[in-house]
């Protein structure tokens, strides 16, 4: 791969190489493309491509058909790859497109591959090393309707095979509905391991985010067992008002914790708005009350503004660039990165950086990548490991140049 170039906000929209005409129908990119835009409060880096150089250097470890979640496994030298379509498969990180790979076994008997749903997220438990303890989200059918679930197995390695044992549901979105999107389910856990988040998608049916009876539209913090977490601001409701921590979202797409507990979200927008978050208890982030973007055909939706009674984006961008997914960079490899955020982007097919300071977002980059990006994840070493969105997708390393 050549030269990446840096785009920043304000320019043309030309400059992302994408268009909403090339993606997969029902695909989470259902929003205009087009370069960033920022709100004023947000710094934007004005350097060029040439006078920074390349930020990393690019190696293809290999490709997959519809990845969608990557992560890797402490204390070993392997990673967890699922596949949108049903597939786990757990492979070598070393450096190379032929390093070996196993099919993982076990996986759940009820995944139902349709629009945006299928497998989706994978992470490890904080107690990985002693555990084995995997968690994994996908969509299943049930009451009429289908709905993200998530669930924790025990994974077992042994030779050239591996296994989910003891699989086990722990957190069913609800309601069921109709529809294939916006199921969200992505997954973190806090730094101290007591609490996991999961994000539930609006199933593009929109009111339910603002209705705190619903858990469709929402950000859940449970215990790693899957109950509703001691202290969580609504649990005097009972029901799936319990799980909730934060309410008024679309379709957040990616989910990270900075070291200090701060909770980020990456959320897609509708025609434009797509947002970064900084989520605090009992919130209210405004959708579909408020948005930086219009509904699809040019329906008018309120802006954020201090007096709507919502939190509003920490920065959002208009024309959108589909945010698919969320990593709080930790490492030291990319030194000027350590605690930003870093995600991938559909539509947009571009990597995007945005500086963290505390609760606030400062300047953003963005890199052309040519192709749309699935998910971001940072391996053991601090390299940077992205892989691709569809059919016959890259798996890529990033590590700074030399």
């Amino acid at each position: 791969m050549g030269r990446l170039p840096v785009i920043t906000a304000g320019l043309s929209t030309a400059i992302l190489l994408s268009s909403c005409a090339d993606a997969e129908p029902n695909a989470e990119s259902d929003s205009a493309v087009g370069a960033a835009s920022t709100p004023a409060s947000a710094d934007t880096d004005t350097s060029s491509a040439s006078e920074d150089g390349e930020p990393f250097t690019v190696e293809e470890q290999g490709s997959y058909d519809s990845p969608w979640a990557l992560e890797f496994l402490p204390g070993t030298e392997q990673m967890l790859i699922t596949t949108r379509t049903g597939e786990l498969l757990l492979r070598s990180t070393e450096d190379s497109t032929d390093a070996a790979e196993t099919s993982v076994e076990g996986l759940p008997e009820d995944i139902v591959v349709d629009g945006q749903g299928g497998l989706g997220d994978v992470v490890v438990a904080p107690d990985f090393e002693d555990s084995q303890r995997v968690y994994l989200s996908w969509v299943a059918s049930g009451d009429g309707g289908t709905g993200a679930v998530v669930g924790h197995a025990r994974l077992v390695v042994s030779g050239s095979s591996a296994e989910l044992q003891d699989l086990t549901v722990i957190w069913e979105q609800r309601p069921k509905t109709s529809g294939s999107g916006h199921f969200s389910h992505r997954l973190a856990f806090s730094p101290d391991g007591e609490h996991l988040f999961v994000t539930s998608g609006d199933r593009q049916q929109m009111s339910p985010a603002q209705d705190l009876a619903s858990g469709l539209g929402k950000v859940m913090r449970l215990t790693p067992e899957g109950e509703p977490a001691d202290g969580n601001p609504f649990a005097e409701e009972g029901g799936v008002s319990s799980e909730i921590w934060t309410w008024g979202h679309r379709n957040p797409l990616g989910i990270d914790v900075t070291e200090d507990g701060q909770l980020w979200v990456s959320e897609m927008g509708p025609e434009g708005g797509d947002e970064l978050n900084l989520l605090q208890e009992g919130e209210n982030y405004g959708w579909p009350e408020a948005s930086n973007g219009s509904h699809y055909g040019g329906g008018d939706i309120p802006d954020h503004s201090e007096a709507d009674g919502f939190a509003a984006p920490a920065t959002s961008w208009t024309p959108s660039i589909s945010p698919g997914s969320l990593m709080i960079y930790q490492g030291e490899l990319f030194s000027d990165w350590t605690g930003d955020a870093v995600m991938g982007a559909l539509s947009g097919q571009a990597l995007v950086r945005v500086d963290l300071d505390g609760q606030s977002a400062g300047e953003e980059q963005i890199w052309d990548m040519g192709a749309r990006i699935r998910d971001v994840e940072e391996a053991p070493d601090g390299s940077i490991w992205v892989v691709e969105d569809g059919d016959g997708a890259a798996l890529l390393r990033l590590t700074p140049p030399d």
